[in-house]
C-alpha cells in the first residue's frame, strides 16, 4: 500500500458547514459566524472534515483487503500534525487526496502514516496538508517496514510544570453534535453498543473534537481570536474522554509555539505532546 493514493475527493465548502462545526465547539467568534463581514473562516481544525472520507477511502487501496473488519475495529488514530498554507473559506471548491507514505511495525501493533492533501480546486494551492499517524493494535505487518517519506520534524515542546490551566465543560451531546456538523461518522462515537462491543467503556468523545476545543481555546488566549494566524497544529492522543466530562487544558508559549496538553476527568491525558504554531 506504501506510495499509492487515494483519488481526488471534490468538497464544496459553504458557510452553513463551517458555521456549522465551529458552532458545534461552542466557538462563536464572529469570523466563523458573521456572514456580513465577508466570507466565513474554517476553524483551524476543520481540514479533519474533508479528509474523513478520504481515509475511508485508504481501504479500498490493493493491499488494504488483507485487514479482516475484526482487525480494522481495533484501529486508532494516534497522531495528528496538521499544516495549515492557506485558511479555508466559504465559497472555496477544494480536493482532497491521502498518500500512504508509512507502514511499520511497532510494539502496540501495526502503525501506518497517511500524508492529506487538500488543494484548492482552481488555482491548485495547497491550503492544508496532514501527517496522520494510524495504529492497528495488535495486528502484525506481514514484510519489512516500508517508509516512502518520513513525517516532517515536530516543533519543541516546552515545559508545562508553570502552564496555565482552563477547565472545559464537555456536555453529553457532544459527540453526536460534532458528528453531524463535522460530517465525520464513526459509531463508536454515538452508539452506545457499538462502543461497548468495540471493547469500549461508553461512546467517546471524537480526539479531533478534544483536539479542536484545545485549539477554540488557545486561539482566544495566544492569538487575540485570529484562526488564519494558525500555521500548524497536532499532538499525540492517548486517553478517552467519556461523556459528559470536563478537559483541563494546560499550556505555554515560548515564541511562536504553543505547547499544551488535555487531560480528561480522570486525570489521564487525553492529548500529550500538543503543539500550535502561530505565524
Amino acid at each position: 500500500m506504501v506510495g499509492q493514493q487515494t483519488a481526488p475527493l471534490e468538497h464544496q465548502v459553504d458557510a452553513r458547514w463551517l458555521m456549522a462545526y465551529a458552532a458545534g465547539l461552542n466557538d462563536t467568534l464572529d469570523c466563523y459566524m458573521d456572514t456580513t463581514a465577508g466570507p466565513v473562516l474554517a476553524h483551524p481544525v476543520f481540514p479533519v472534515c474533508p479528509e474523513w472520507p478520504v481515509i475511508l477511502n485508504v481501504r479500498a487501496m490493493a493491499g488494504g483487503q488483507t485487514l479482516s473488519p475484526a482487525e480494522a475495529a481495533r484501529g486508532v488514530h494516534a497522531a495528528h500534525d496538521l499544516h495549515i498554507f492557506k485558511p479555508i473559506k466559504a465559497g472555496d471548491h477544494i480536493t482532497t487526496t491521502a498518500t500512504m507514505i508509512g507502514i511499520n511495525q511497532i510494539k502496540p501493533g501495526a502503525a501506518y502514516t497517511l500524508r492529506l492533501d487538500t488543494h484548492d480546486a482552481n488555482s491548485g494551492d495547497l491550503l492544508a496538508q496532514t501527517y496522520q499517524l494510524g495504529i492497528y493494535r495488535g495486528v502484525n505487518v506481514a514484510g519489512d517496514n516500508n517508509n516512502l517519506e518520513a513525517p516532517p520534524a515536530l516543533p519543541q515542546l516546552s515545559d508545562l510544570a508553570n502552564g496555565q490551566v482552563e477547565k472545559i465543560d464537555v456536555n453529553a451531546g457532544t459527540a453526536h453534535i460534532y458528528t453531524e456538523c463535522a460530517r465525520i461518522w464513526n459509531p463508536i462515537h454515538t452508539d452506545r453498543k457499538v462502543a461497548i462491543d468495540a471493547g469500549l467503556p461508553d461512546i467517546i468523545l471524537h480526539g479531533t473534537a478534544t483536539l479542536a476545543l484545545a485549539v477554540s481555546s488557545l486561539v482566544k488566549k495566544y492569538a487575540g481570536g485570529d484562526p488564519t494566524s494558525v500555521k500548524r497544529l497536532g499532538g499525540r492522543f492517548a486517553a478517552m474522554v467519556l461523556l459528559p466530562s470536563q478537559i483541563d487544558i494546560v499550556s505555554a508559549i515560548s515564541g511562536d509555539t504553543i505547547t499544551f496538553q488535555v487531560h480528561n476527568a480522570q486525570g489521564e491525558l487525553a492529548i500529550s505532546n500538543g503543539f500550535m504554531v502561530l505565524a
